[in-house]
């Protein structure tokens, strides 16, 4: 029961201060402040969400409190910037917080992004190390995102979210400089083994665990997809279009965490891959296929479809007519490069079907129907009974 409302409690109290600080960006004039809160919020409610369900019903697993500890971190990074907004915007508010608030919300994302990178990745799924062996990666971890973090607050110069303030906190320290490559250094340690020890603990776990771990890791694919077209397609996408993507994708880590620990058992993952594998790709294709045939129909016919959608509307009528065998293809593309025993198992069983008109002989038969059950089932072994005639 102190779990349980412990647990409830950071999570109200990081969706109050999270609602405090987008009030206060709301207030001040930057739009693209006020649009960053409201995506922080999501990631902030995602993370409190899940983390107190886990947090209440697993206390005894890490994961849980690792993500109510997120969503405060993400909520203050939220009140910090809302308050420097507020701040700078000229209202009436205390230059010493507003300068706090401002220094702080530039290095925020340091302890709101980098635990779920690390120790995420070490903890999952039943809140324990790998093997004692890993702990020295934990303490890379612990110990270089704290000193990044105090390295990037005591830095010199304007501030990288707010030139227009200077730091009032910069420490003009040879001593501060190498903590921070100290600390850079120990988080890299932790970034590059913080991933190996998912890729082990799987290589090494049993059926459950593997299923659950493979929730996360396709919550990841997601997130490292969408982050890499976000990028190649910011001027594209425009920057706010972009950040929402990067940012919405994130949501999908707690989300995918929480369904592995509280509820996987209800849902077949491989499916769930199989799927987006499937859509995900023909999505690319028809966006690709649409683009560049309104641009080559644009090229070839300027002088007929100038001013028209005639260009457009082709495009579409092919892309529509394109889905289903586009979609079929990739179906089959994705069943033979990544589930190849059920690819296999379904061209034996058509072989068998086609064979199975035109077979007229009992003793062939009864054999090719073993051998059939031996490649697409592998039994141990194999008997067939056959009922006689009265």
């Amino acid at each position: 029961m102190t779990a349980s409302r412990l647990a409830w409690g950071s999570a109200a109290l990081a969706v109050l201060v999270l609602v405090t600080g987008w009030g206060l960006s709301v207030t001040g004039s930057s739009l693209d402040a006020s649009t960053l809160t409201a995506l922080v919020a999501a990631i902030v409610i995602g993370f409190a969400g899940v983390g107190a369900l886990i947090a209440s019903r697993h206390p005894g697993n890490l994961i849980g409190w690792l993500f109510c500890g997120i969503a405060l971190a993400g909520s203050l990074m939220s009140l910090s910037r809302g308050y420097a907004e507020f701040w700078l915007d000229g209202n009436s508010a205390s230059a010493t917080l507003g300068e706090l608030a401002a220094s702080y919300g530039d290095v925020s994302w340091i302890p709101a992004i980098l635990p779920a990178a690390t120790f995420l990745l070490l903890l999952f799924p039943n809140g324990r190390l790998p093997s004692r062996r890993w702990r020295p990666v934990a303490w890379c971890a612990g110990l270089g995102i704290a000193l990044v973090f105090v390295g990037d607050f005591t830095s010199g110069g304007p501030l990288e979210d707010y030139p227009e303030v200077v730091n009032a906190y910069s420490v003009d320290s040879p001593v501060l400089d190498l903590v921070e490559v100290i600390g850079a250094l120990l988080l890299l340690v932790a970034l590059v083994g913080s991933p190996l020890s998912l890729v082990l603990r799987y290589r090494r776990a049993g059926r459950d665990e593997r299923q659950q771990i493979k929730w996360l890791a396709l919550a990841g694919a997601v997130a490292a997809t969408t982050f890499v077209i976000a990028v190649v397609a910011w001027d594209l996408l425009s920057e706010p279009v972009a950040n929402s993507a990067i940012m919405l994708s994130i949501v999908a880590l707690p989300v995918a965490a929480g369904v592995a620990i509280l509820r996987y058992r209800l849902y077949d993952i491989d499916v769930v891959i199989n799927r987006t594998l499937v859509y995900g790709a023909l999505t690319a294709t028809l966006a690709l296929t649409y683009l560049g045939s309104v641009l080559l129909l644009q090229l070839a016919l300027s002088g007929i479809t100038e001013g028209s959608g005639l260009a457009v509307a082709a495009s579409t009528l092919a892309v529509a007519a394109l889905v289903r065998p586009a979609r079929a293809r990739i179906q089959q593309g994705v069943d033979r490069r990544f589930y190849r025993r059920k690819y296999d198992a379904q061209h034996t069983l058509e072989g068998f079907s086609a064979r199975l008109r035109d077979q007229v002989d009992l003793a062939a038969l009864s054999s090719d129907l073993s051998g059939v059950v031996r490649e697409t089932l592998q039994p141990a072994h194999v008997t067939l009974w056959l009922r006689e005639r009265p």
